[in-house]
């Protein structure tokens, strides 16, 4: 069987080891793997600058969704993962200029304990009234989806979504909390609404029952584990292992897919002046690029690739020399919502987060921007973000930390346009349309993060469940236990 995958992002690249991994066990399958690009690893970049780990796109994954650990063990990588620096994780938002930790007991957005709620400078008291009134919230039927922003300002008012949820989210999504769908991000929230009417009730008896099973599981000892997971030497590791297993003769870089046709035999694509035929085919590039793809084979299935929005974002790494500035506030960083004006989303302090990937003496900071709201930055020249990033930094951590004499010893700026996919209101229903049009295309499989989760573990969960079904091989035994 002759697989085509077209995209060398991680999910693509995912596909293409699964495919490779059954061709060397003897299964009768070759593959050939299409990206645009010179390079392999679609927002997975990093390098090591003077012995610091810089991140261009994701710095890590979350711990608790399996695919992306497992695959790095598989090609060798155990060694190199590491923790994040929970015992010194602090997060801070940005109000009226002034760093404010977030209070203590927040989960999922939801607050669930009165003392750090009732103290924190983050809400008004009369946000803290209604937060603590909330509890008093009956149950209440489910009525369709709504946006993350309806959802908590219903519970916890306006204040909360612009002082919590948006910036939160935004961190996460590089979008817009007015447009987000509660159903899709914050499903546990939905289900708790329905269940309980109280999201802060909802989310104790969660707690308490997350404890017990702990608790019993480790024999009255919970020794929990990091919430990320990242690679000592950046998650270009993770490509770079994924990219020396695959067959050379496979994998064509600097080759657009122009066009793609259904046969009664299979599929064709034409990449350049060249058209193969094969079997079957995966399309693992951003949904928007699918649906120009796939809509003269199906004009219903390209438009809604086409209608799933996507957000761009601007990462800055700046290095310091750490003994040039000022102190910093203890934690991993800051977010800013987008009532405050700035340009920044987030700034994280990459050289607490994860110990060990910048040298002793050494600081580095990964600001983010963009996002939905200010796409114009994406044309501003790179000078002049980093001299915007580093007068907000200025201003929000102090003339103190930063003056205006201290200079970064190295600046990195890099655009990532149209990349994260955004699970608009009514995604869930999309993706129920979606399905049922490529259900009816033999030999098509889409993955990537416009799906079914936006992390690199979710995109290699769906490449490698892709390249499984339409090559027919067995599910793994780990995964058929999830």
């Amino acid at each position: 069987m002759r697989i085509a995958i077209i995209g060398g992002g991680i999910a693509g690249l995912a596909a293409a080891y699964e495919l490779e991994k059954a061709r060397r066990a003897g299964a009768a399958v070759d593959y050939t793997l299409f990206e645009e690009r010179p390079r392999l690893g679609g927002s997975l970049a990093s390098e090591v600058v003077g012995g610091a780990v810089l991140e261009r796109g994701p710095d890590s994954f979350l711990t608790e969704k399996p695919a992306a650990a497992e695959l790095c063990r598989e090609l060798g990588l155990g060694g190199e993962l590491i923790p994040s620096n929970d015992a010194a994780r602090k997060t801070y938002i940005v109000t009226h200029n002034r760093l404010v930790a977030l209070p203590d007991g927040l989960m999922f957005l939801v607050p669930t304990k009165l003392v750090p709620t009732a103290m924190t400078r983050l809400f008004s008291a009369r946000t803290k009234m209604r937060m603590a009134l909330e509890l008093l919230r009956p149950p209440r039927p489910r009525d369709g989806d709504e946006s993350v922003a309806r959802l908590v300002e219903r519970h916890f008012g306006q204040e909360a979504v612009d002082r919590l949820a948006d910036p939160l989210l935004s961190g996460i999504y590089g979008g817009d909390a007015t447009q987000l769908s509660a159903q899709t991000v914050l499903p546990r929230l939905v289900e708790m609404e329905t269940k309980y009417g109280s999201l802060t009730r909802g989310m104790l008896a969660a707690h308490r029952k997350m404890r017990a099973m702990a608790k019993s599981s480790s024999n009255g000892t919970n020794r929990g584990g990091a919430i990320f997971t990242a690679l000592r030497g950046g998650m270009q590791q993770l490509v770079d292992a994924i990219t020396a297993r695959l067959e050379g003769g496979s994998v064509r870089t600097a080759t657009p897919v122009s066009g793609i046709e259904k046969t009664s035999q299979g599929w064709k694509v034409q990449a350049g002046e060249v058209s193969e035929a094969f079997d079957a085919l995966i399309v693992a590039a951003p949904a928007w690029a699918a649906g120009e793809l796939l809509a003269p084979v199906d004009a219903a299935l390209g438009a809604e690739l086409s209608g799933i929005p996507y957000s761009s974002s601007i990462t800055v790494n700046l290095v310091y020399d750490e003994g040039k500035i000022g102190p910093l506030p203890e934690g991993f960083g800051f977010l800013v919502p987008a009532v405050e004006g700035r340009a920044m989303l987030a700034c994280t302090f990459a050289h607490r987060k994860f110990l060990g990937r910048t040298p002793p003496g050494k600081a580095v900071f990964r600001a983010f921007l963009g996002g939905m709201k200010r796409t114009d930055l994406l044309e501003e020249i790179d000078e002049a973000l980093v001299a915007v990033v580093r007068r907000e930094m200025r201003e929000i951590l102090g003339a103190k930390t930063f003056g205006t004499e201290v200079e970064p010893e190295f600046a990195q700026v890099t655009r990532w346009r149209r990349a994260m996919a955004q699970y608009a209101v009514g995604h869930k229903a999309r993706m129920q349309r979606l399905n049922a049009r490529v259900t009816a295309l033999p030999g098509l499989r889409l993955a990537g993060n416009a799906y079914d989760g936006i992390g690199v573990p979710d995109c290699i969960r769906l490449g490698r469940k892709a390249a499984r079904e339409l090559a027919g091989l067995p599910e793994p035994a780990a995964a058929a236990k999830r």
